[in-house]
């Protein structure tokens, strides 16, 4: 169970923390423009961020999601089914165009290369990758995100043991940052809201993949722990060097190189990366939602949609975050509503199916445990169990048998022989 929560946990804040976090920029615009209240409103932000995350993952779980369409549509009517769609595809376009920007900016500001060289090379890595096997191409590069966590808790530990803070004045540099944001609260409710709309696909089908709603809701709680700790110490630090950072579409780059010009190369090296999976993850989903219906068509479509991506990203880095994200935000608290609504009113049915499944796999581990006993008795009820379940019988009879065969085949001293036959999906 523990190694399952990790698991979760790990993957939900890796898709909620993206390149816009890692370069800094999100924070500046979002909290550290409103000063000491917006360190509050960043706490505020990541408290409702975990919320949301338990929510999403167990709904995920619950209804063993394949994709976010199929939740969606089962806790909203139609119509909201097809808002919250449209929105999600408006998302997936929005993110991936301003990492075109991000990109660009990357490589400006550690190198000193034109703009659109940046985003040029971006572009022709994610064409690129588009004809290849993605998962294997964001398998690679996603190998970044562990090293930018790290930069990013050296960078704000470092700033924040050599700082010497004039709280007052901190506040008063703080007014200078950039925002289209009116205040520290409407601010930290559209942060989450963004995050929500960008992760929520993801973290659907990261539940989806576990019978037990009760582990997918402690992983996205110590999901939403680490984001918390990873945001604040960002806000504090660059709170406390607004004075540096303001005005840069870097933020977190110009940290890393006050530290060591080195560490600065190794820094924008990382982010580029996370930029890159980032894109190839928005305009990929995009091109397969797009082209559900005709898949022949998914390379022209995103091609066309990363084209039209790389034009809109010269529009600059900071004012698509200040202007586009915002937007993605508000949409995004519609989201939480109906996501949080659906969540409190099932929470009844959450715990029931969660016992049918506790109760339901004890009785398939002492069938398929060749050191057990297992009784008619035995499997009658663990057949009225797989009949009382919310999932189909075929699929939740299926996961139990897969999620009980990788323990048995763990478990060296157990004797389990593995089927041969692949169990289906389907």
């Amino acid at each position: 169970m523990i190694r399952q929560v990790i698991s979760i946990g790990l993957a939900f804040v890796g898709i909620i923390i993206g390149a816009g976090f890692a370069s800094g920029q999100e924070t500046m615009q979002y909290f550290v423009a409103f000063g000491s209240w917006g360190i509050v409103g960043a706490a505020v932000s990541s408290l409702l961020m975990i919320i949301s995350g338990i929510a999403l993952l167990q709904l995920g779980s619950y209804y063993q999601a394949r994709e976010h369409l199929s939740v969606l549509g089962s806790i909203s009517n139609r119509a909201v089914s097809i808002i919250l769609d449209v929105s999600t595809t408006v998302t997936l376009f929005s993110v991936g165009f301003i990492m075109f920007a991000g990109a660009g900016s990357n490589l400006n500001q550690q190198f000193g290369l034109p703009l659109w060289v940046g985003a040029f090379l971006m572009l022709a890595l994610v064409l690129i990758s588009g004809l290849l096997d993605v998962d294997r191409v964001t398998y690679v590069i996603g190998a970044a995100t562990p090293f930018i966590f790290l930069f990013i808790c050296i960078a704000t530990i470092w700033t924040l043991v050599q700082a010497e803070p004039d709280i007052a004045a901190l506040n008063i540099a703080s007014q200078d940052v950039n925002t289209t944001l009116p205040n520290w609260w409407v601010s930290s409710l559209n942060y989450t809201g963004f995050n929500v709309m960008t992760a929520c696909s993801m973290a659907i089908v990261i539940g989806g993949n576990f019978l037990d709603t009760k582990v997918a809701g402690w992983g996205g709680l110590l999901g939403g722990v680490i984001y918390l700790i990873l945001l604040m110490l960002l806000a504090f630090a660059l709170f406390f060097e607004v004075e540096l950072v303001n005005g840069v579409d870097m933020p977190v780059l110009t940290l890393i190189n006050e530290i060591h010009p080195i560490l600065g190369i190794l820094t924008a090296i990382a982010i580029y990366g996370m930029i890159f999976n980032t894109a190839i993850s928005m305009f990929y989903a995009l091109g397969k939602r797009l082209t559900k219906r005709q898949p022949k068509r998914f390379y022209p479509v995103f091609l066309v949609a990363c084209l039209l991506g790389f034009v809109l990203s010269f529009i600059g880095f900071q004012d698509l975050i200040g202007f586009v994200y915002p937007i993605l935000g508000y949409m995004g608290i519609f989201l939480i509503l109906v996501i949080t609504v659906a969540w409190l009113r099932g929470r009844s049915k959450l715990t029931v199916e969660q016992r049918v499944r506790i109760q339901a796999r004890d009785l398939m581990r002492r069938k398929m445990d060749p050191r057990l006993r297992f009784s008619t008795a035995q499997q009658h009820e663990l057949a009225k169990l797989v009949a009382a379940s919310a999932v189909p019988s075929e699929v939740f009879e299926q996961k139990l048998t897969r999620e009980v065969s990788d323990e048995l085949i763990a478990d060296k001293d157990s004797g389990f022989k593995e089927e041969k036959e692949p169990i289906n999906d389907d």
